[in-house]
């Protein structure tokens, strides 16, 4: 993908995830795109906290599109995945995973709120330890301010998600 196509995608996840807040869920988003780049073969904002817009995003790419393509596609996220979803895109076998902003900067917007209790393991360090050579993009600068501007207030108010 072209820095523009990175750009582009990543807002589009951002919208994503806006939308599952306006729905009462944290704010999360993602986009699977197609090996052209530019389309957006599927959406999906987080469910809860179990449910997360990128595991559920991958599990649905692998019961509809075969292995082989999907490994040319990636995935799109407005945060650093969590180890359960790298690993639920490393076994649905998705090629490329970008996001927008890091684990980190979730971990200072969330804090300790009980509905999200971040880990701190770097996606890359999960890919690392499988068979499969992931690539890894993210986080990308230009949006990451963009990114966790949609958290800022989410996570202090009362019953948040």
């Amino acid at each position: 993908m072209t820095p523009e196509q990175i750009t582009k995608a990543l807002r589009r996840a951002d919208t994503v995830a806006r939308r599952a807040m306006a729905m009462g869920r944290h704010p999360f988003g993602a986009v699977l795109v197609a090996p052209d780049g530019e389309t957006v073969l599927a959406e999906q904002g987080n469910i809860d906290t179990v449910q997360h817009a990128e595991a559920t995003l991958a599990r649905t790419a692998a019961l509809n599109w075969p292995a082989d393509y999907l490994w040319q596609c990636t995935l799109v996220t407005t945060f650093e995945p969590c180890a359960m979803c790298a690993g639920t895109a490393y076994w649905a076998n998705i090629g490329r995973v970008v996001y927008g902003a890091e684990e980190s900067a979730l971990l200072a917007l969330t804090g300790d709120h009980p509905e999200n209790p971040t880990l701190s393991l770097p996606c890359r360090e999960v890919f690392a330890r499988g068979q499969k050579r992931i690539e890894v993009i993210g986080p990308v600068a230009e949006v990451a301010d963009e990114m966790t501007a949609t958290h800022r207030g989410f996570w202090a108010r009362d019953g948040a998600g």
